[in-house]
């Protein structure tokens, strides 16, 4: 007698995660939070170091660390983490909103004074949220990241009102040219404050944009 198919079940538990925080030595009035995400087989080390050289030491940074941890080369090795596979896009991304809200509210910071960093991987997901969360983030950086498949189609919201700077690079293994030149036309299709760069080189993190960043938080934040 043949084996009925099994059945898959789903069930919601608490897990713990964990976010590196950096905050400067003296605090400006109104300051900034810089939430801050790795990309995949990185970790938030890393992230905390780079995204510290590209915004400067004058703000506070979240450095979060993804919740799937795997060995890079062989088990022992170094460990690496990343936020999901697209065989379970939803739970992924519901955790991923939920990581995010509550360090915006751990932080203790206005939100309208949280701006989300995310190289790669991360960088749909923020666009998820922003477009899905209205007013609970100040603005949005992607660098070296896409947009979501579903961004004209899927249920967000018709407008995000929030600042968004995009970079990309030429020679994105990852994000081919011809690709990424569609970015600021679909980006603009939801957001309504666009800013967009492509810079040489690949799919590293942009190291060169710093002053693009400082600009930017400098004119949209005041610092």
């Amino acid at each position: 007698m043949p084996i009925p198919e099994p059945e898959q079940r789903s069930l919601n538990v608490r897990a713990e995660f964990r976010y590196l925080l950096s905050r400067p030595e003296q605090t400006k009035t109104n300051p900034i939070a810089i939430v801050a995400m790795h990309g995949y087989g990185s970790n938030p080390h890393t992230m905390l170091r780079l995204t510290r050289s590209a915004v400067g030491p004058d703000h506070a940074i979240a450095s979060i660390e993804a919740p799937n941890q795997f060995y890079l080369r062989q088990p022992g090795g170094d460990t690496g983490y990343n936020w999901g596979v697209s065989d379970h896009a939803g739970a992924n991304i519901a955790l991923h909103h939920r990581m995010v809200l509550s360090t915006m509210e751990d932080l203790g910071v206005e939100v309208a004074r949280c701006v989300l960093l995310g190289f790669s991987q991360p960088c749909g997901l923020n666009y998820r949220f922003i477009a899905t969360h209205a007013g609970r983030a100040g603005g949005a950086i992607a660098l070296c990241g896409g947009v979501p498949h579903d961004w004209e189609t899927g249920p967000f919201l018709t407008a995000v009102t929030c600042p968004v700077l995009h970079i990309s690079r030429d020679a994105d293994e990852f994000y081919p040219l011809e690709k990424v030149l569609a970015f600021p036309e679909r980006l603009r299709h939801r957001i309504q404050d666009v800013e967009f760069h492509i810079l040489p080189g690949a799919h590293r993190f942009p190291s060169q944009g710093s002053p693009i960043i400082r600009d930017w938080l400098a004119r949209h934040f005041g610092v």
